[in-house]
C-alpha cells in the first residue's frame, strides 16, 4: 500500500495521487487477498486464510444476499414513498413494488460507488431494490451524481447573469441598477417651490403733539 500514488508520509504526499476511486478500491482488494491474508500475522503466528480455515471454525453466514448487503451497504438514509417512487440525491427510483407503499417511510440502503440501484427496507425488512430509470443499466458513483449537480448549478448561475446583463443593457440608464457597468444618468434633484415671501409692513411710530 505503500507504493501506491499519492501515499503520505510525514503528512506529505510522497508521490502525486492519480488513482480513481474504483482503481483504489481494486488496489485495496488486491492487497487484502494477495498479500495481507497469505503471509504470517505477527499476533496469530500464521496466515490469516490459515486461521480462517483451521480448526474447522465456520463463521457465521448471512442467510440471503439481502441480508449480506445490510451488512456490507451501511450508508442508510430515510425517505418517503412518492407516487413517482423515491428520490434521492436528484435522482428517481422506482420498483412497481413501491406503488401499495406510497406515503409510506422506508430505509434506503446504497453504495456510493454506484448509486444507479439502491435497497429498499420498511420497518427493517427487505422490501425490494428500485432503479433510477435515466441510469439503468449504468455504474455511477454518488460523487459523480454531486459533481454533476454543482456543475449545473454554475452554470444555471452563469446564464441567469448573461441574461440579467442583456436585460441591463436594453433598460433606460435610469432604470439601470447601480454597478450593472453603465454609467447611471444622474436626474436633476428637482427645487423645492419657494413660497413668496410676506412683506409685513412695519409699525408707524406714532406721535403725540404736547403743547407747552
Amino acid at each position: 500500500m505503500a507504493e501506491l500514488p499519492g501515499n503520505l508520509r510525514n503528512g506529505k504526499p510522497v508521490s502525486p495521487p492519480r488513482l480513481t476511486l474504483p482503481e483504489l478500491d481494486a488496489a485495496i482488494g488486491t492487497y487484502i487477498v494477495a498479500t495481507y491474508n497469505v503471509r504470517p500475522h505477527r499476533a496469530i503466528g500464521v496466515p490469516p486464510v490459515d486461521a480462517w480455515r483451521g480448526d474447522g471454525w465456520l463463521s457465521r453466514m448471512p442467510e440471503t444476499l439481502e441480508e449480506l448487503d445490510a451488512l456490507l451497504v451501511m450508508v442508510a438514509k430515510p425517505r418517503i414513498v412518492h407516487r413517482d417512487g423515491i428520490r434521492f440525491e436528484g435522482l428517481r427510483y422506482f420498483n412497481p413494488t413501491l406503488a401499495a407503499y406510497v406515503g409510506e417511510p422506508v430505509t434506503i440502503r446504497y453504495d456510493p460507488r454506484d448509486v444507479g440501484e439502491v435497497r429498499i427496507f420498511h420497518r427493517n425488512v427487505f422490501l425490494c431494490r428500485a432503479v433510477s430509470p435515466d441510469h439503468a443499466g449504468l455504474s455511477i458513483t454518488l460523487k459523480d451524481v454531486q459533481a454533476a449537480r454543482i456543475a449545473y448549478r454554475r452554470r444555471l448561475r452563469s446564464e441567469i447573469g448573461e441574461r440579467k446583463a442583456r436585460v441591463a443593457d436594453y433598460l433606460p440608464a435610469i432604470l439601470r441598477p447601480l454597478g450593472s457597468g453603465s454609467v447611471r444618468a444622474s436626474t436633476p434633484k428637482p427645487t423645492p417651490a419657494t413660497s413668496p415671501e410676506v412683506t409685513r409692513s412695519k409699525p408707524r411710530l406714532r406721535t403725540y403733539y404736547e403743547g407747552e
